[in-house]
């Protein structure tokens, strides 16, 4: 009997997880969605830093979790340190971030993708089945046994004392047909096409350590006609913590109080209270001159400058520390963040020297920084290349162009970082659901969310290497704090089906409650003046504003303070997005042929032929493309439409 299901999701990492929980929110329930992985058991891994949130990462997070997402609750359950970045300087460019126990964010990831209802199975796709141009499914190396969640297997770092385990064990009974059909296939390969590690002159298959690699997707792909790229990536040595003189480096402290991603309160976690783990701190140390100079003495044997790998293109800000030391030779030391990657093991993360050097020069190097004399690898930093598909193919709903039916979400897209990989996730899980009930896709807008930003510019601009969100990159950034992420997006999730009535019950109150507190500062008066207004001048307190309204100094106060403050800006910023909306979401049709503009550039041709923008407003962001062709593509729709029949 041919298996079949209505989204089907290929990976189980970052963006597979938020595909395939989004699909079963939409759909209305997970029966018609299955996740094939690899390894089900390593769903939800953390494959580098066990780090969630960050500038403009934090953002996206929040985002995710305002749209009913995962990566927000799992992080506030798994977190051991939790930082608000840039907490000097303006809230547009505050960034949240939480270092986690990686094992309990595995757990709890896998615990909440199981209360979705997502089939799970384990299995290797060698081939995308596509008929008539669309994609129907894919083609597995073998019968696929399929894996089920054992609540047994959560057991909860209660008190600090007990470990996280995964949730999801391999079940009794036969294995899926090797063939699955599916309305709507979503890819989320992340590192594992073709990939390939490399530890010095040392090359082994695969994308993660102790993991296989993806090889037959990639020829899929180029029979489909899909032009390929090759990106690197890399990720540090661990430490042993014991081997450290931990006390002697100076301490990173997490906020007190902590401030949680998920926008819902605080009776969501288990415990019912939040954080729920023991608290840590990390430690500061740094590269040295010696260490440099050792580097230098070995960059021949580093892979990417000895030559052996297929690509140079690697992530340009999180740059190996052999990159560090040759673009930044005046530098005699850089900055290293000594970072616990669980409650429970002694793995310590070193976040700043990613490194694919031979591991006998890594134990070498190691021992150069301060506090690190003693300091023992656990397991040495690597470099792995991988293949991906250049995003211009896809639309920014994530579908391919060419091949409807089929999404790509992640690191295949071009991207680094585990919130660019969930919210293209979201966004592809979302679509994928679409399809497969008839319904028009989902389009998520620049002046919306980050994550809107990150759909558009991987469609409207071809990376030189794997793409990172920044707040620089958001021209609507006072609008896309972190804070009201909710207010920009829960309710247009609720209308996608995102947003359950538990969470929609939950935003309805603190809507409420911040009406209430609006009033509140209303009525209320400071030094003779409307408290509303007295917020906006520069010496205003919340303190003083706490008092006057009778409410707690909290961050819902911090919010309507923050609204207030930039009241001006932000009505300005609305007038701007309400100007350009008409020609930013002015449709271009998908048979558009840029040759039938009289007097447009040969240039613009050219880019918006291989682009194919689908409104003005992407094909305004290409490059290559000047206002001046904008207008002429415009006047020829209008003249277009206006000689199609009514």
């Amino acid at each position: 009997m041919q298996a079949r299901c209505r989204v089907l999701v290929v990976g189980g990492g970052h963006a597979g997880v938020e595909a395939a929980a989004a699909a079963a929110r939409a759909l209305g329930g997970g029966e018609g969605v299955w996740l094939v992985s690899m390894d089900p058991a390593r769903i939800g891994a953390m494959s580098c830093n066990p780090a969630i949130g960050g500038l403009a990462k934090g953002q996206m997070v929040r985002e995710i979790d305002a749209l009913g997402g995962i990566m927000g609750v799992a992080a506030d359950h798994a977190g051991i340190q939790f930082k608000v970045l840039n907490s000097s300087k303006g809230p547009a460019v505050r960034g949240p971030r939480a270092q986690c126990d990686k094992e309990a964010y595995l757990a709890e990831v896998q615990r909440l993708l199981s209360t979705h209802g997502v089939r799970v199975l384990q299995g290797l796709v060698e081939r995308i089945v596509v008929e008539s141009g669309r994609c129907v499914g894919v083609r597995l190396a073998q019968a696929a046994p399929e894996w089920r969640a054992s609540q047994a297997s959560i057991d909860w770092n209660r008190g600090g004392e007990r470990r996280a385990r995964p949730v999801y064990e391999l079940a009794v009974g036969a294995p899926i047909d090797a063939e699955i059909r599916a309305d709507a296939v979503v890819l989320t390969t992340g590192t594992f096409m073709r990939a390939l590690m490399h530890t010095g002159e040392n090359r082994t298959a695969g994308g993660r350590v102790g993991e296989g690699v993806a090889a037959g997707i990639s020829t899929a792909l180029r029979e489909l006609g899909l032009e390929l790229g090759r990106l690197k990536t890399g990720t540090p040595p661990r430490l042993r913590r014991a081997s450290i003189d931990w006390e002697a480096l100076p301490p990173q402290h997490g906020d007190d109080p902590p401030q949680p991603f998920s926008f819902l309160p605080a009776w969501h976690m288990e415990s019912g209270r939040f954080p729920k783990l023991r608290q840590v701190e990390c430690r500061q140390t740094s590269t040295t001159a010696a260490m440099h100079e050792l580097i230098r003495a070995n960059l021949h044997r580093a892979p990417m400058y000895a030559g052996a790998m297929e690509t140079q293109q690697g992530p340009r800000y999180c740059p190996s520390v052999e990159d560090k030391v040759v673009r930044f030779a005046d530098r005699d030391s850089h900055g290293v963040f000594l970072e616990p990657e669980c409650l429970f093991t002694d793995e310590i993360y070193c976040n700043g020297i990613s490194t694919s050097l031979p591991a006998e020069i890594q134990h070498e190097l190691v021992r150069h920084m301060p506090g690190c004399s003693r300091a023992e690898i656990i397991r040495p930093g690597y470099a792995v290349e991988y293949d991906m598909v250049w995003p211009h193919q896809i639309d920014a709903t994530a579908e391919a162009k060419s091949v409807p039916g089929l999404f790509l979400a992640g690191q295949i897209n071009g991207t680094s970082g585990y919130e660019e990989a969930a919210g293209q996730g979201l966004v592809a899980g979302l679509n994928a659901a679409r399809r497969a009930r008839g319904e028009d896709p989902a389009r998520i807008g620049r002046d919306q969310a980050y994550i809107g930003v990150l759909m558009d510019d991987l469609v409207v601009r071809q990376p030189r290497e794997p793409y990172r969100m920044f707040t620089s990159r958001a021209e609507h950034r006072l609008s896309l704090r972190s804070d009201n992420a909710d207010e920009r997006l829960t309710e247009l999730g609720r209308t996608w089906r995102l947003v359950p009535d538990a969470r929609w019950s939950a935003f309805e109150a603190e809507r409420a409650a911040m009406r209430s507190l609006r009033e509140a500062l209303q009525a209320a008066h400071i030094d003779g003046q409307v408290a509303a207004l007295w917020a906006r001048r520069p010496d205003a307190t919340l303190d003083r504003l706490a008092a006057a309204a009778a409410c707690p100094v909290d961050a819902r106060l911090d919010r309507v303070v923050t609204d207030l403050r930039y009241e001006g800006y932000l009505t300005r910023q609305r007038a701007e997005i309400r100007r350009q909306r008409e020609s930013e979401h002015a449709p271009i049709p998908a048979g558009f042929d840029p040759d039938a503009v009289k007097g447009l550039r040969a240039e613009a041709r050219e880019v918006i032929r291989k682009f194919r923008p689908t409104t003005l407003g992407q094909a305004s962001r290409l490059a290559g493309v000047n206002p001046a062709d904008v207008a002429l593509v415009a006047l020829w729709l209008r003249r277009g439409s206006a000689r199609r029949p009514a």
